[in-house]
């Protein structure tokens, strides 16, 4: 029988009933990157075990507003996760930069929010271990991931090594490659390396096609993907702009492909 704390829609009926079996027998985790409300509702509805929230997806994620933060936390049932970049470009951030993550950081604990991911490079890119460390501090109890900095760093194994010894949660990588699937190779190693005492989470251009193999080829238990579409703008003729947002019908696809490929 499913026992649950909140309300199930007949959506919900229909998704768990189907994939119930396979969430009690593996311990695969599916994040869905989520730029907005209607994003993250979707991600939820498509059946995600949390989400990642940003804004500012054209430069890599950004962090979002604290009323986009609450609102999201105050609608969903699933954890979210919160995304502490203070700006596009690299990983190294001034003090100032700094004290913007930290304070954003105190707002999210405030807010509900269930993890923070973030991360510092030094200049050479290197992990500015100092500057995570008391992100993760700060971060406490929340879950800490060691957001796509990984994917620069020069030395990803020692990283690894750096990252166990401050105790953070999981690292977010695409193997160093603009898509997962192509970076399989060092993924693969990067889950030998990280044993039981980090997760890889493994993020980066994942869609319909790559899903099943990276997760089979790689070994990973937990997958990162954003199933977005373009969405109409009603002032192109002004701005010539346009967004995007999670897709329903995409998500839920990719959410049963990965819940396939874990159970296998």
């Amino acid at each position: 029988m499913l026992i649950v704390n909140y309300p199930l829609s007949i959506y919900d009926l229909l998704i768990h009933n189907k994939y119930l079996y396979i969430s009690l027998m593996i311990k695969g985790t599916i994040e869905i990157c989520c730029n907005s409300l209607q994003s993250a509702l979707n991600a939820q509805l498509a059946g995600a075990d949390r989400i990642e929230l940003c804004t500012g997806l054209m430069e890599g994620g950004m962090t979002p507003s604290i009323g986009m933060i609450e609102e999201v936390v105050e609608q969903l049932r699933i954890p979210v996760y919160v995304l502490i970049r203070p700006r596009g470009g690299d990983f190294c951030y001034t003090d100032s930069e700094f004290k913007v993550m930290l304070r954003d950081i105190e707002w999210c604990k405030q807010s509900g929010v269930k993890g923070i991911v973030s991360g510092v490079l030094n200049d050479d890119a290197s992990i500015n271990r100092e500057k995570t460390q008391l992100l993760m501090h700060a971060s406490t109890p929340l879950d800490f991931t060691f957001h796509r900095a990984f994917d620069v760093v020069t030395d990803p194994m020692m990283t690894i090594q750096i990252l166990k010894a401050i105790g953070c949660k999981r690292i977010l990588t695409s193997g160093g490659s603009a898509i997962a699937y192509n970076g399989k190779r060092f993924i693969k190693e990067f889950v030998n390396a990280a044993a039981s005492e980090i997760s890889i989470l493994s993020g980066g251009g994942v869609d319909e096609k790559n899903i099943q193999p990276l997760i089979r080829e790689t070994g990973i238990r937990e997958v990162h993907f954003s199933a977005t579409a373009f969405i109409k703008s009603y002032n192109d003729k002004e701005f010539r702009q346009t967004t995007s947002q999670t897709d329903l019908e995409r998500a839920t696809h990719l959410v049963q492909l990965a819940r396939e490929a874990f159970v296998q």
